[in-house]
């Protein structure tokens, strides 16, 4: 089925995705989950992986044709079930030492068609099974990485005016770019482009801000952050001693907002595509770290039942600054999967806090992390604030104003 797509360049991705992002190690058992469309890059990534000496390489996949049979046939109830066995399963493996790899680039807007109470239930049921299995990755506990393939399904939403097999190798072309495989050694492009990020990272660590200030059209926003929060930002070392590259690609540097210290309005520059719909034009406004209203001109109801998940869901649990000018964002595509275009933008996430983004916070509990600022949720969706036309300010304990970023672009 994806025998027309360049097999080199799905093997440079495959090698990179075990050798710099998950960087196995020997022995290692490695747990991947993707859509069964993903085989070609699943299959060549147990080669290396194996290469690498893993112990055992275990794939876990989802089908298209599978999940909708359940939307149009299940009985009702079954969309508040999910197998909590499985993913106690995989929450002992990573506990065990197993590194986990996710490939994303299944069809964005499988679910768009189906109903939207079933898609936020099942979604709900998930995110509640599934928290042994997130739980280590959340903490840091474990190296993990995140790659894409260029699913048919997926390729066609981004270049819906070819034919889908051209689409797809377009699709593999712009994932082979920004996941930076050309050239003679992919894995010192990863090593530089990591170095380029700390850069950025040490700067704003040793800033310690108190809070960022956004301005731009429709945006007007005090950030908080964390109290102890760490900046973060490219291949970093997990609990257990293994430096990864969890997304690949990424352009982002990330930490800790103060889940109770965001006051103002912000605006999105760019759609979100969740759950087979796409949200446009987001609008909100923050009061006490909380969104007290919501707006959008496409996809607002679905926004605002992602709002109401729980009590953390109105809430930011993360904030990433990405330069305007990042290889995403200058291709001009939209790709309507968050691991590229959050990596197009700055951007926010509603929901859960990464432990490792406070200081300290891997050892610390949920009331201690909620008391330095950190979210707690079941959710954690990313979604884009930055552009060409936004200004970010960092605000210093004594109220000293420092430039950030301009226009989009780094300002030191």
């Amino acid at each position: 089925m994806s025998s027309h797509l360049d097999p080199e360049k799905i093997d440079r991705l495959a090698e990179v995705a075990v050798r710099t992002g998950v960087n196995l190690q020997k022995g290692q058992d490695l747990i991947i989950t993707a859509n069964m469309s993903a085989l070609p890059l699943v299959q060549r990534i147990a080669v290396h992986a194996y290469k690498a000496g893993a112990g055992l390489v275990l794939p876990f996949f989802t089908d298209d044709a599978i999940t909708l049979a359940r939307y149009e046939n299940a009985d009702d109830a079954s969309f508040d079930r999910a197998a909590d066995w499985f993913y106690e399963g995989l929450g002992k493996a990573y506990k065990g030492g197993a590194a986990r790899m996710a490939i994303t680039g299944d069809d964005p807007m499988l679910l768009a068609d189906q109903d939207a109470g079933k898609v936020a239930r099942a979604s709900k049921a998930v995110s509640i099974a599934g928290k042994p299995a997130m739980g280590p990755i959340v903490g840091f506990e474990v190296n993990w990485n995140i790659v894409a393939f260029p699913g048919a399904a997926w390729a066609a939403r981004v270049f819906p005016d070819v034919p889908v097999q051209e689409a797809q190798s377009k699709l593999l072309d712009a994932i082979y770019d920004a996941s930076r495989l050309d050239g003679a050694d992919p894995v010192q492009n990863w090593a530089d482009h990591t170095a380029e990020l700390k850069t950025h990272v040490k700067w704003l660590n040793a800033q310690n801000f108190e809070a960022l200030q956004y301005t731009g059209p429709g945006t007007d926003l005090r950030l908080g952050l964390a109290e102890g929060h760490i900046w973060k930002g490219g291949a970093s070392p997990a609990l257990n001693g293994v430096v990864c590259q969890p997304n690949i690609p990424t352009e982002e540097v990330f930490t800790c907002p103060h889940a109770y210290k965001v006051d103002g309005t912000v605006s999105a520059t760019k759609p979100l595509a969740y759950q087979g719909t796409v949200i446009r034009d987001i609008s909100v406004r923050f009061e006490a770290g909380k969104i007290v209203d919501a707006t959008a001109s496409a996809g607002e109801a679905v926004f605002r039942d992602l709002l109401g998940v729980d009590d953390g869901s109105s809430r930011i649990g993360e904030v990433a600054l990405v330069p305007h000018s990042s290889p995403i964002s200058q291709s001009g595509t939209l790709f309507y999967n968050t691991l590229f275009d959050e990596n197009a933008s700055c951007h926010i996430a509603l929901g859960q806090s990464y432990a490792d983004t406070v200081a300290g916070g891997s050892e610390l509990g949920e009331d201690e992390l909620k008391q330095k600022g950190a979210n707690q949720s079941l959710i954690h969706v990313d979604w884009m604030i930055g552009s060409g036309d936004v200004d970010i300010d960092g605000i210093t304990r004594t109220g000293d104003i420092v430039p950030v970023m301009r226009k989009g672009e780094w300002a030191f």
